[in-house]
């Protein structure tokens, strides 16, 4: 989908504020309503625009501890392959799963109350599976950004 100057504000405002009105949005925008609604449902029909939500702080959720945790597997096995996607997949301290090149074939975000739940994922969940070979682990100290939204490149 190609996108002109007047997308990449609406999109810019609704990762801002997904809760914005029609009527503000295409005000913000420089736009008549009419158009603005269907621009946005065309990136809502074409899959540009995936969901809407809100954005939780973990700490204030009491979820204190963060990790970026990297996978290794012993080989790529299909059948335990499938098997580590699909529990990784409904595990709900991963909030983010990257299959990646380098050295580590998976990049998990977990988030947990604090060292105690991350120790029992690890116990519990992550190194019961038969395709993990190690793990990795680099705690979060504290985020530096987070870029809620995706922007036009220059």
């Amino acid at each position: 989908m190609r996108l002109d100057q007047r997308d990449w504000t609406l999109l810019s405002l609704l990762q801002r504020d997904c809760r914005i009105s029609n009527a503000e949005l295409a005000e913000k925008a420089g736009m008549s309503a009419s158009s603005c609604w269907r621009r946005v449902r065309t990136f809502e029909e074409a899959g540009l625009i995936s969901r809407y939500g809100a954005v939780v702080e973990p700490e204030i959720a009491g979820l204190g501890f963060q990790a970026i945790v990297h996978v290794q597997l012993t080989r790529h096995d299909r059948e335990k392959l499938d098997e580590f996607i699909e529990v990784i997949g409904k595990c709900p301290e991963v909030i983010e799963c990257f299959a990646t090149t380098g050295q580590a074939d998976y990049h998990l975000r977990v988030v947990v109350p604090d060292i105690a739940a991350y120790n029992r994922f690890l116990e519990d969940t992550l190194f019961r599976l038969p395709a993990v070979d190690s793990a990795q682990t680099n705690v979060v100290l504290r985020r530096l950004k987070q870029n809620a939204g995706l922007a036009p490149r220059r």
